[in-house]
């Protein structure tokens, strides 16, 4: 395990973004999404940035999500950047193999990106361009080991010198709900190995469960090892959940939410979903190693302060 990684929850900073120094306070984070449009209007984009600026500490930018072509999530990260907001760029090993990974986190690094979510990607079978040939020269867990080692060791993978610092605060993916269910712990415990500092979970509705994998974890001291982050996401509407619920891997809807949806007029739906949202918010941050809950409000960025302000997570801390 890397020298940063061992520190992970210690007081000695990584990287200097502000995510790593409200965790590192011990503030509750709050992380939220900012996905590039298919594209290059900035404008779209900068119209998404002004929804969630001030009420997050940093926005997930997502790589090609389900291998859709969209704006690179260095260039969109950057954008963020210049408009005030911290971004958290994600980088998918699909499309890069050592030598591309390593040089766009150089290039990220000198735009002023700071965070660096390592994710393998989605099958180019789900997107716009089934017929295009993956990379694969890696998994998640072997690029958060290819960017921790340079972070540490202050060289490339293949052993020449970084010509200056290049150092990310590192995040990792993790789904507490696939199956088997008592494994999940052990790959979460890969990556936090591999160098991730912080975790942002699937989106999480059976929170039943939720506390089971968490107790597991925190029996196996993960949460002093890295910041693990609840993924939750408002539901619109009967149909999503139930439609998350059988068609989308990893995700369990209980029951008790999608009839308490069905049992809601369709016009009040959405409504109905923000509550339960904010009945989620509330349950994980009363669950022992969770460090901040990671908000998908998915292509519905206008909706992330409306439902920070009905908790008491606004304003943001300065730190």
């Amino acid at each position: 395990m890397g020298e940063a990684q061992e520190k992970a929850n210690s007081s000695e900073m990584i990287s200097g973004s502000n995510l790593e120094k409200i965790f590192r306070a011990g503030h509750f984070a709050i992380t939220t999404e900012c996905g590039p449009p298919k594209g290059a209007d900035v404008e779209r984009l900068k119209e998404k940035i002004n929804h969630i600026k001030g009420c997050c500490d940093a926005a997930n930018v997502t790589d090609n999500q389900t291998a859709v072509v969209r704006m690179s999530s260095i260039g969109a990260s950057a954008i963020l950047v210049q408009e005030g907001v911290e971004p958290i760029m994600q980088m998918v090993t699909r499309d890069r193999n050592r030598i591309a990974a390593q040089s766009d986190m150089f290039g990220a690094h000198a735009l002023g990106i700071r965070n660096m979510l390592c994710l393998t990607g989605d099958h180019q079978k789900f997107g716009n361009h089934p017929t295009a040939k993956n990379v694969f020269d890696m998994d998640s867990i072997q690029l958060l080991k290819v960017i921790d080692h340079i972070r540490t060791e202050n060289k490339v993978i293949g052993g020449d010198d970084v010509e200056g610092p290049a150092k990310m605060f590192l995040g990792a993916a993790a789904n507490p709900f696939g199956d088997p269910f008592e494994f999940r712990v052990f790959r979460l415990a890969k990556k936090i190995q591999a160098g991730a500092n912080f975790i942002q979970t699937q989106c999480i509705y059976d929170m039943d469960r939720f506390k089971k994998y968490m107790q597991m974890a925190c029996d196996h001291g993960l949460d002093k090892k890295a910041f693990i982050m609840a993924g939750i996401t408002p539901l619109k509407s009967a149909g999503m959940a139930n439609y998350m619920n059988k068609f989308v891997a990893g995700i369990s809807v209980p029951d008790e939410i999608i009839q308490r949806l069905k049992g809601t007029p369709k016009e009040k739906q959405a409504e109905e979903g923000i509550k339960i949202c904010l009945e989620q918010i509330e349950t994980v941050r009363n669950i022992p190693g969770v460090a901040g809950v990671h908000l998908m409000a998915i292509e519905w960025e206008h909706k992330v302060r409306g439902i920070l302000e009905q908790t008491d997570l606004l304003p943001r801390p300065q730190v």
